[in-house]
């Protein structure tokens, strides 16, 4: 595909100004590229993770031994997806965080690719950005903590459910 700069073009999702490396809590999520459901599955409203899901999920539970200044809060393994909360105390920036779980998470997927235990993915495992926002009042805490309590039952009206109805999302996939 040719590069176009219009369709291309990486656009900042950081909030001007904003010090990252600031004692504060963010809600992350981080996407499987393409969308492609290679955590597991949502049955009866329930994630259902295969042994990927399982790896993603220790190592986010891992965070804390490598940023001991970080204190995780709400977290979901989606099956193409995931999200959660984490709330930075100390001398850590968000983007180091976020960087180090991609990065040993896709190392050992691959090791998973090759072993043949799971199957390929396309170029990269997660997709090269990720969202995130800050979380400013105990409200939004609790309104996102119950959004990802919540997940897996609405699954089925997730906007990154690629079987959803296409929205903004889900329609390269």
């Amino acid at each position: 595909m040719k590069y176009d700069p219009h369709k291309h073009h990486r656009r900042s999702i950081r909030l001007k100004g904003y010090d990252y490396s600031q004692a504060g809590a963010y809600f992350i999520t981080i996407c499987v590229h393409g969308g492609v459901s290679l955590l597991g599955e949502v049955v009866d409203g329930e994630t259902v993770l295969n042994d990927a899901g399982k790896m993603v999920t220790a190592f986010w539970e891992e965070i804390t031994i490598k940023y001991p200044t970080v204190i995780l809060d709400a977290f979901v393994c989606m099956p193409n997806h995931i999200h959660f909360i984490v709330i930075l105390t100390g001398d850590v920036l968000l983007f180091d965080v976020i960087q180090w779980y991609k990065s040993i998470t896709t190392t050992k997927y691959r090791h998973g690719v090759q072993d043949g235990k799971w199957p390929p993915f396309h170029k990269r495992f997660w997709q090269r950005n990720y969202y995130e926002h800050i979380i400013r009042n105990e409200r939004a805490h609790r309104a996102i903590r119950e959004y990802i309590h919540n997940n897996p039952a609405n699954w089925h009206a997730d906007q990154l459910n690629p079987n959803a109805p296409a929205n903004k999302f889900n329609q390269d996939w």
